[in-house]
């Protein structure tokens, strides 16, 4: 090979190279902020033609801050119309916060979406954090605003004292939590036990 043919071959591998680390810099998949992990121990075989159901999933999903969310549940129903929802039977939910404590939620019901994390729980809705408990009926998780929302019959309870109120927010980070009514002619109950 003369001089020249030696030069454009190493430049076409040299492009080749080039390409190949761009493409892995920008565009594969791993790079993403958040890396998720989808363990489905059984699937259902009765499926339809709208729906399919897993038994037995475990879905985790963590962030580039070092935070992990972990939900559980007995059977989850994929609509073949919205992929990205989970509707969720008997569910376990775990939000490992670095340098916090976790926070456990268990309800009979939820809707997961595998895109954004947002997880609504409903049914017997129990959040147990070290020291708190909080009961409702209904429990909004949105992981893109670090946002809980709780609401309908709210009871927290925490040592000696127990809340009842229409709706509880808190900050999932800064755990800032605003407890409150929807009439705002009504006032929070607050009941001391022995």
């Amino acid at each position: 090979m003369n001089k020249k043919t030696t030069i454009q071959v190493v430049m076409v591998f040299l492009i080749i190279f080039i390409s190949l680390l761009f493409y892995l810099k920008y565009f594969n998949k791993n790079s993403k902020n958040l890396k998720e992990n989808i363990i489905i121990k059984n699937i259902d075989v009765n499926q339809n033609d709208t729906s399919n159901y897993i038994d037995n999933i475990n879905y985790i999903s963590s962030d580039t801050k070092g935070n992990k969310y972990q939900i559980t549940a007995e059977q989850a129903e994929i609509k073949i119309d919205s992929p990205d929802l989970m509707f969720l039977k008997n569910i376990i939910a775990y939000i490992f916060i670095k340098d916090s404590d976790t926070i456990k939620i268990t309800s009979d019901l939820g809707e997961y979406n595998t895109t954004n994390y947002d997880t609504a729980f409903s049914k017997n809705v129990i959040i147990t954090h070290p020291d708190h408990k909080i009961t409702g009926e209904y429990a909004n998780f949105s992981f893109l605003n670090n946002l809980g929302t709780i609401t309908t019959n709210v009871v927290y309870i925490r040592d000696k004292t127990n809340l009842f109120a229409d709706r509880i927010e808190m900050d999932m980070i800064t755990k800032d939590t605003k407890i409150f009514m929807n009439d705002s002619t009504k006032k929070v109950l607050v009941e001391g036990t022995k």
